[in-house]
This record gives C-alpha cells, structure tokens and sequence, in this order.
C-alpha cells in the first residue's frame, strides 16, 4: 500500500528574532559550515521543494555541493508557471530531474513556455497548488523524503495542514528586526496555541557560533 505522503522535514536558517531573511530580501543567513550539513542532509533525501518566491528571491540550484552525494529530485511550486527560463533551476533541468507544480492558473503561454524544457509539469489544485495531491503524487512516485527549503508562506502550508514530520533549525547569531522581514513562518497563523502540532525536541547540536535544533512531531 503506498503511504499517502512522503516524510517530511522542514529545514531552514532563522535568526535570533525568528526571520529567515530581511526586508529587502537577502536571506545569506548560512554559514560554510552550515552550507555543509544542509548540503549532507539533500543527499540524504529523495526530493527537495521550494515555492516561487524563494526561486525568485534565491535563484538556487537545490543540488548537492558542498558534501559528497547525489542530487534530489527538484520541486518548485508555482500555481502560475511563471518561473523564469533564465533561473538556475530550468538552466540545468536537463541534467537534473525537476518537477513543476502548478495549478489551473497557469495560462497556456507559461504552459507551453515550460513544455519547451525537459521537466516533468503536474497539475495539482484550482487556485493554487495543492499540497494533499502533491504529496500523494509525489508518494506514488516512490519518493520517501521530501525536504522543504521554502519561504515563510510554503512552510506554513505545510504546518496548518499538518503535512510535515520533522523540522531542523540553524539559530544564526543576526538580529535583523523589520515588520516586513520574512519570518520563519508567514500565513495567517493559528489563533490558540493549542491548535500548533506538538513537537519533541530530538537533538541539539552547536556548531561555532550556532545551535542546530532538530525537532520531530510528537
């Protein structure tokens, strides 16, 4: 019987006040050693999801570089399909394989657009992407672990709808303060704290001048 979603773990650098970049945008929060472990863990893992706006802020490549190990199956949720031709991600999508998820928002310039690279395009919600199907799909794909590096708002997707299984966190020495600064998870928020998923902290690890924190749901 195939699980309906795969394992989930969120993972991200936040600092001392909770924001994972700045008001501008600039999230260069990791540290080399940091790189490393992050970069150990991809290898470690199936896939590896982020949303838009993270694409967009970050340009990244999602591979493994700074350890020894392959490269996870790359996600990119994008309800519009508006991901530029020129991002890293579609630059090397030949040689890594990627997914698109999108909704049906997408218009058929953007589908036709990405139907022109070699990656896999899977519609999955109205409006917006949805992450039950998503995962379910991605879970008939025999993927087993997925690791979220997204925003705020793709982290608390996961969070409100309770999709996620372990979350690690690198506490980075930077007060960076800011209304509009982008915290560790945006959205609406629950409204009683008894309505938060109960998490077990499982280890904590310090590396120089930060703490890694890793903690699973209970």
């Amino acid at each position: 019987m195939v699980r309906s979603r795969p394992h989930v773990i969120l993972s991200a650098a936040v600092s001392v006040d909770g924001k994972i970049a700045t008001k501008t945008g600039d999230s260069k929060l990791s540290s080399k050693i940091d790189k490393i472990r992050v970069h150990k863990l991809r290898s470690k893992v199936d896939a590896i999801l982020i949303g838009r706006n993270t694409l967009q802020r970050d340009n990244p490549l999602l591979t493994v570089r700074h350890a020894k190990g392959k490269n996870p199956i790359r996600i990119v949720l994008d309800s519009k399909g508006t991901i530029p031709s020129t991002s890293k991600i579609l630059k090397t999508c030949n040689k890594i394989p990627t997914i698109i998820a999108v909704s049906k928002k997408i218009n058929q310039k953007n589908f036709s657009r990405l139907k022109q690279f070699p990656v896999e395009i899977i519609l999955v919600g109205e409006k917006k992407v949805n992450l039950k199907k998503l995962l379910f799909y991605l879970a008939r794909k025999k993927i087993k672990t997925l690791l979220v590096e997204g925003g705020g708002t793709i982290n608390w997707e996961f969070i409100k709808d309770d999709f996620f299984d372990e979350i690690i966190i690198t506490i980075v020495p930077f007060l960076i303060g800011g209304k509009k600064a982008i915290t560790l998870v945006h959205g609406n928020g629950f409204s009683l704290v008894v309505q938060s998923s109960k998490l077990k902290l499982r280890k904590i690890k310090s590396q120089r001048n930060e703490i890694v924190l890793h903690y699973s749901k209970i």
